[in-house]
C-alpha cells in the first residue's frame, strides 16, 4: 500500500518513516526546497548555527528525546541556572532567580492578585476533556468568551493582567482577545500546566538539539532518502474510486492508497479538493488563523550580560521585542540574544523597513541588557508571517465559538485524506513533541486502516 504524504516538516517526516517501518510505500512531497516546516535551520557569518523558527525540547518531551538519541543527536540546556532573569510590568523591573513558579517583585496585592488568577486558571484548565473539548463541564460559556475578557473579568491589578497578556503572546504570538477561553484552557492541559509553558528548567523551553532543531528533520529525511521530494507544492488532492491522486503545482501527480496533509490548518483550507470538503472541515480550517511573529538575532563577541549577573531572559509588557533568551551556543561564544516580536507588535512592526526593525530590536535589547547591547556585529531575523508555505507562527489557535461548534472535524480523516501536525496534537499541542506524536498516531492510524497492524 503506498501513501503520499503532504509536508516535510516534523509531523510528516515521522508518519512517513513509521509508515515505512511498518512496511507501506510513502512519497513526502514538499513545497520548500528545505525539510523542517516550520522549524529552520540559519548560520551566522562565522558558521555558528542558529534556529529560525522552532527550537525547544522540555519537561514531558519523551517522543522528541528518544527521537534525538535515535537519529544520534544531542541536547543542551537553555542557559537558565547562571544568573537572573529581568521582567518588566507596568513599568517596574524585577530581577528574578529562574526557577518554576518564579513570581515578580510587585506589590502585595498585586502578588496575591496574580497568585488567585493563576490558581484559578489552573482549577479551569484540568476539567478539560483532552480528547473532547467540546464536552468540557461548561464548554459552551468557555468557549463563547475570549481570554481577553476572562482577565479583564478575574485579575483585579494592571500588573496581573499585564502578565497574563505576555503570557498569551509569548504562547500563541497572538493577544489573548484572539483566543477563546476553551483554547486556552486546552492548550495549557495539553501542556501539562501554565507554569510548564512558561518555565525553562522542568518546563518546555528546557533544552535545545546541538546544531539546530532542524537537525531531527534532515536525519529522518536522509533515513527516508528519495522518497522525499522537494520543491513541490501541492496544488490538488482528489478522490478516486480505486485511492487518491495527489497533483503539485508542476502537474505531477501522485497515486497512493490515502493521504496525510501535515499543513497548518489555515494552509491545507486552500488546496483544491474533489469532491470539495464538507462544509464543516473547510469552515474550520476559516477559523483557525496562525499566530504573528518575527523571531530575531543579535550576536556580540561574548555574552557580555552574564558578566552582569543576568541570564539573557527577559520577559516585560513593552514591546516590541517581549520575550528574550540567551541562545548562544553550547560553548559560549559568540554570545547570541534571541528576541521574539509577537502578536499585535509584529503585525504592526512587519510593515517597517528592516532597518526601522532592526533598531527597534537592539533599541529592546539595550532597554534589557545595558549599552554594550547597542552594537551586535550581525542580526538577522525570520518574519514567518511572511513564509509563503507557513504565513505565519508558532501555530494555530482557536478563536471563539470553534471548538465547540467544528472540534469535531479537527482531527477526523474525510475519506482518505487525514491530518496531522503539531496543531492537530492532543498532548503538548503545538510543540515539535506533539508533531511526532500526531504523526506517528496518523501513521498507526492509517496502517490498520490499510490492514497492517503496528510492528
Amino acid at each position: 500500500m503506498k501513501v503520499v504524504v503532504v509536508g516535510a516538516g516534523l509531523a510528516g517526516l515521522t508518519a512517513a518513516r513509521r509508515l515505512v517501518a511498518l512496511g507501506h510505500e510513502v512519497v513526502v512531497l514538499e513545497a520548500r526546497s528545505r525539510v523542517g516546516g516550520r522549524t529552520e535551520g540559519g548560520v551566522l557569518s562565522d558558521g555558528t548555527p542558529v534556529e529560525l523558527g522552532g527550537q525547544w525540547l522540555g519537561e514531558g518531551h519523551s517522543r522528541m528525546y528518544a527521537l534525538c538519541e535515535e537519529l544520534g543527536l544531542e541536547t543542551f540546556r537553555t542557559w537558565n541556572d547562571e544568573g537572573e532573569l529581568l521582567l518588566e510590568l507596568r513599568g517596574k523591573r524585577s530581577r528574578l532567580k529562574p526557577h518554576k513558579g518564579a513570581v515578580p517583585r510587585v506589590s502585595p496585592f498585586a502578588l496575591a492578585d496574580l497568585a488567585q488568577g493563576m490558581a484559578r486558571f489552573e482549577r479551569l484548565a484540568r476539567r478539560v476533556d483532552l480528547d473532547r473539548p467540546w464536552l468540557t463541564p461548561g464548554a459552551e460559556r468557555l468557549d463563547g468568551q475570549t481570554w481577553e475578557s476572562w482577565i479583564r473579568r478575574n485579575l483585579r491589578t494592571a500588573a496581573g493582567r499585564a502578565y497574563f497578556r505576555v503570557a498569551c503572546e509569548a504562547v500563541w504570538a497572538a493577544e489573548a482577545a484572539d483566543v477563546s477561553l476553551l483554547h486556552a484552557l486546552f492548550y495549557t492541559r495539553s501542556n501539562a500546566d501554565l507554569e510548564t509553558l512558561l518555565a525553562v528548567d522542568e518546563g518546555a523551553q528546557q533544552d535545545r538539539v546541538v546544531g539546530g532543531s532542524v537537525r531531527v528533520s534532515e536525519r529522518l529525511a536522509e533515513e527516508l532518502g528519495d522518497r522525499v521530494v522537494l520543491g513541490s507544492p501541492v496544488r490538488r488532492v482528489a478522490h478516486r474510486p480505486d485511492g487518491v491522486g495527489v497533483e503539485t503545482r508542476a502537474g505531477t501527480t501522485y497515486d497512493g492508497d490515502a493521504v496525510v496533509v501535515t499543513l497548518p490548518p489555515a494552509l491545507a483550507g486552500r488546496l483544491d479538493y474533489d469532491p470539495v470538503l464538507p462544509s464543516w472541515r473547510d469552515q474550520l480550517t476559516q477559523r483557525l488563523p496562525a499566530g504573528s511573529v518575527v523571531k530575531t538575532y543579535a550576536a556580540y563577541p561574548t555574552p557580555f550580560w552574564r558578566e552582569d549577573g543576568l541570564n539573557g531572559q527577559a520577559a516585560s509588557d513593552e514591546g516590541p521585542v517581549k520575550i528574550t533568551f540567551d541562545n548562544s551556543p553550547p560553548s559560549g561564544t559568540p554570545g547570541v540574544l534571541m528576541g521574539f516580536i509577537e502578536g499585535a507588535e509584529a503585525r504592526r512592526w512587519v510593515r517597517a523597513t528592516p532597518d526601522e526593525r532592526r533598531a527597534a530590536v537592539v533599541g529592546c535589547f539595550v532597554r534589557y541588557f545595558g549599552p554594550r547591547a547597542a552594537d551586535p556585529v550581525e542580526y538577522l531575523e525570520r518574519d514567518w508571517n511572511a513564509e509563503e508555505f507557513t504565513r505565519g507562527c508558532y501555530g494555530a489557535h482557536f478563536t471563539p465559538g470553534v471548538w465547540t461548534t467544528y472540534g469535531e472535524a479537527l482531527r477526523e480523516p474525510v475519506g482518505r485524506i487525514h491530518w496531522a501536525g503539531a496543531d492537530y496534537a492532543r498532548d503538548w499541542c503545538g510543540y515539535m513533541e506533539g508533531a511526532v506524536r500526531s504523526g506517528e498516531s496518523v501513521a498507526e492510524s492509517i496502517a490498520a486502516e490499510l490492514g497492517r497492524k503496528p510492528a
